[in-house]
Parts: C-alpha cells; structure tokens; sequence
C-alpha cells in the first residue's frame, strides 16, 4: 500500500504518522523529543525506519516544526526548540534519512489536516488557527498549502491587533521586538497576563476558564480575550475571506469560544453578511504529524 510519512518535532514529543492515500491514518508513534541537535537527527531517522519496517520505503518525508526555513540563508529560524536555529535541518535531515524532505511550519501543517483530512475537509480554502503557547496559522486552497516568497504565509500571530483602545496601546512587548502582537494577546500565557493585569491574580488560561462560570473577573477577562480575537480573525476574513476558520491549540477549547466567535465577529467583518464558518479542531494534537505527512506525494 502506498503511504505518506509525516514527523511532527515539537519541543517535547516527536511524533511520526503514516497515512494511506484515502487520508485514513495507519500508524502513530511518539517519543519524546531529546536534547541537542544531533539526537533529534538520530530520532526522527530511527522513527523513519521503523515506520518503513512496517509499510516499505518512501520517496521523502514530511517534517513540521515550530520556525521556518529562511528563504535567503536556507536555515532555519524562529524554533523555540532552539538548537534548530541557525541550522540546515532540511538538508542535515535529508543526509540523515538518505531523501529529500520537505519542511513546513507546524501551524501551517495544522492547517494542512485539518483541511484534509478534519474540520475542513470539502472546503475551498482553510484558514487553520493555532491558539497555544503561541499563536499561529496556515492557509490551504484546493488541497494546497500556500507558500509565498517570504515563507511567511499565515503568520496572523504577527500582526498587530485591530482596532487596539487606549487600554491596549501599546500592547505587551512580544519576543519579535514589537508591542502589541495577536499572540502577545491571543496565546494562552497572553490570556493569563492580561487577566493578571485586570485582577492582580495570576491564573493560567485553564484556570480563567475553569472559573468563570462563577467568578465574574474571570468571565470578564475571557469576554475581553473573545473580543480581540474577533477583531483579529475579522481581518483575516476581510482580506482572505475563507470557505471555513478551524481553530486548534489548547485555547481553541475553551467553552463556548467557537460558537460566539460568529456574533463577536460580525460588526468587524466588511459585508452585509458574514456566513463563515468557526470550526473547532478534530484531529486533535497528532495534526502536526498529519499535515506533515500531506506535504509529500503518496508513494
């Protein structure tokens, strides 16, 4: 049977996934992701072979890792797994597995599931949303990842936020060396800074929500954290105007955030009408692997 093989490297589990040519997933196998850069080459080689011990040799392998691969340098950068940075990963994993790989971003690979295979799936074009540690996003049209030539395609958590009030100027200074980034609202420790700055309490995003059927501070600092990220997808649907949003990470759980978004998002969006679709995640945290998989062509 021809396969496509997909490796999610995280910054703490390495994951490998096989997946069929209709999409079904046949093999998922994680190990936790060591430290150094040479012991990362050697896992993910030892996770290929032992995927290929099962299903037979592929021509390239799938690789999603948190950064990019700058297009002028040809190395890596933006990993908060740090030892990649400043690296030739495609080209040291290449010589590592004996083929070409290819390298995408881990949101952009989330996309790539969940336009494929999950949430998305049937939809023209995707805009795939990681709301996390940090924040990021993909956009996949017919079935393709869309790659520009800055490699930055999707990089929403980036931009600053819309509309900002008083309140939130500048904004909190974000690891890029700019104020007031979506992630630096948007991510789960944004959510928990600001409702420490709103209380004097701190409490991770979990907490907040866990709270907030009964505490109405905490209700108050979701309701806030609810509001930007209309303002912030609204932009995306006033520029890409998409057939579907599907939101992932750990923040895209909480309750009740993909069902009011609609509402919240709606006086924002450039149209008498806003039909758009807020789509939870259905792949759950193995879309790396997933998405990464679908980077290469079936055997």
């Amino acid at each position: 049977m021809a396969v496509r093989f997909g490796i999610d490297l995280g910054g703490t589990k390495t994951e490998i996934a096989a997946i069929a040519p209709d999409g079904t997933e046949l093999l998922r196998r994680r190990v936790p992701t060591p430290d150094g850069y040479r012991a990362i080459l050697t896992t993910i080689a030892g996770l290929v072979a032992g995927a290929e011990a099962e299903f037979g040799p592929v021509p390239g392998i799938g690789i999603g890792t948190p950064g990019s691969i700058g297009p002028e340098t040809g190395l890596m950068r933006n990993s908060n797994t740090t030892c990649l940075n400043g690296r030739a990963l495609d080209r040291d994993l290449a010589e590592a597995l004996g083929r070409p790989v290819r390298i995408a971003n881990d949101a952009d690979c989330f996309a790539l599931a969940e336009a494929q295979a999950g949430a998305g799936r049937g939809r023209r074009t995707v805009f795939g949303v990681i709301l996390g540690t940090g924040v990021g996003g993909g956009i996949v049209h017919e079935g393709r990842l869309l790659s520009g030539p800055n490699a930055i395609t999707g990089e929403w958590g980036h931009t600053p936020l819309p509309q900002p009030t008083a309140e939130e100027r500048p904004g909190p200074l974000c690891y890029c060396g700019r104020r007031g980034c979506v992630e630096t609202w948007l991510s789960g420790p944004g959510l928990a800074r600001d409702h420490a700055r709103a209380t004097g309490e701190t409490l991770t995003a979990k907490e907040i929500a866990a709270r907030a059927q009964t505490d109405p501070a905490a209700a108050a600092s979701l309701a806030r954290h609810r509001d930007r990220l209309a303002r912030a997808l609204a932009v995306v649907v006033n520029v890409l105007d998409p057939d579907a949003i599907v939101l992932g990470g750990g923040v895209s759980n909480l309750v009740g955030l993909a069902e009011t978004l609609p509402d919240a998002m709606r006086p924002h969006v450039f149209s008498d009408s806003f039909s758009t679709p807020i789509l939870r995640h259905v792949l759950g945290d193995s879309a790396g692997a997933i998405g990464a998989a679908w980077l290469w062509p079936a055997a």
